[in-house]
């Protein structure tokens, strides 16, 4: 073996060795209390003139590479039409009024402590899909002592999905509707559900990333694994791009508590400024802060008294 080379066995250990404290940092980023679900549109590589009859009726395609259909006449469903392009795509509206798209719904469960996703799955566009979803993201992480809250808006807000929620131990933040709410005041009056409202509207921020900077907004594939796929692989994309940052910070704000706990030991130890009994203020924290640094400018002023003395030298870091 080469001097200054390493064994595999000892590089595979390093490499161990990295990834779980990665795994300690990033843990310590998450929150395993409170939570938010929510669900998007994702467009899908086929047009609506693959959307056919089941039965092989209709009208044949016109003549050329992309022919024209006429679509009058027609009443299209899922029940009755699937796009030939890809079946598994489904016809899907997201609001009254709003156009309906040959689409994938995408799922994403983001922790509410710094917005990251903890999980993420695609189905199919249907009218239970978020809701489905939902349970099934968080019913691994409710399997705990004490009880977890699902922060999500008013599409999540039927009675059944409430009621499943909390025999699974988990506290449904879900936006409550102006009228027939599943959602009652045990949960509504509480401080911690006005903040789930509040958080939970972040991760519209990691369906908007996906679709603007990362091209998602409509797939490039085909059929449900593999814009499953693609979705999974996005959002741990937005997890990794974020990550470098938040780490930086939590690393920045540990050090500064260590050093925190330091001064104050070191503090304890020092004698504070002599007090005047007869004074009926208390010094000024500005003093008293100038008093604990008294040592240091001692060393400074002797240090610029020293290169004083030396003209022809610069001043000495």
């Amino acid at each position: 073996m080469r001097t200054g080379t390493r064994a595999p066995g000892v590089i595979c250990s390093a490499q161990r060795l990295g990834r779980r404290q990665l795994r300690v940092k990033v843990k310590r980023l998450l929150s395993t209390e409170h939570f938010s679900a929510d669900g998007t549109l994702i467009e899908a590589w086929a047009s609506m003139k693959s959307f056919r009859p089941k039965d092989g009726s209709g009208d044949p395609p016109g003549p050329g590479r992309n022919g024209e259909r006429d679509f009058h006449g027609e009443a299209p469903s899922n029940a009755t039409h699937q796009s030939t392009t890809d079946p598994d795509a489904r016809l899907y509206r997201k609001g009254a009024g709003r156009e309906a798209k040959l689409c994938f719904m995408g799922h994403a469960l983001m922790e509410n402590r710094h917005g990251l996703v903890v999980d993420g799955c695609l189905t199919q566009a249907t009218g239970h899909a978020e809701r489905n979803a939902a349970l099934h993201m968080i019913e691994p992480r409710a399997d705990r002592g004490t009880r977890v809250t699902l922060g999500a808006d008013k599409g999540y807000d039927a009675q059944d999905f409430v009621n499943e929620l909390r025999t699974m131990n988990v506290t449904p933040h879900v936006a409550a509707r102006a009228k027939g709410s599943a959602t009652d005041g045990r949960t509504t009056r509480r401080a911690g559900y006005k903040t789930s409202q509040i958080i939970r509207k972040r991760i519209e921020e990691v369906f908007g990333w996906t679709k603007s900077a990362a091209g998602l907004r409509k797939t490039r594939h085909r059929g449900l694994d593999r814009v499953g796929w693609q979705f999974t692989l996005t959002l741990a994309a937005y997890n990794l791009i974020r990550l470098p940052k938040l780490l930086a910070s939590s690393s920045t704000i540990h050090r500064q508590d260590r050093q925190m706990q330091g001064t104050n030991k070191a503090a304890q130890g020092r004698k504070l400024p002599h007090r005047d009994p007869n004074q009926t203020t208390a010094p000024k924290p500005a003093a008293f802060f100038l008093s604990l640094l008294a040592p240091s400018r001692a060393r400074l002023g002797d240090r610029v008294r020293r290169n004083l003395d030396e003209p022809d030298h610069p001043l000495t870091p």
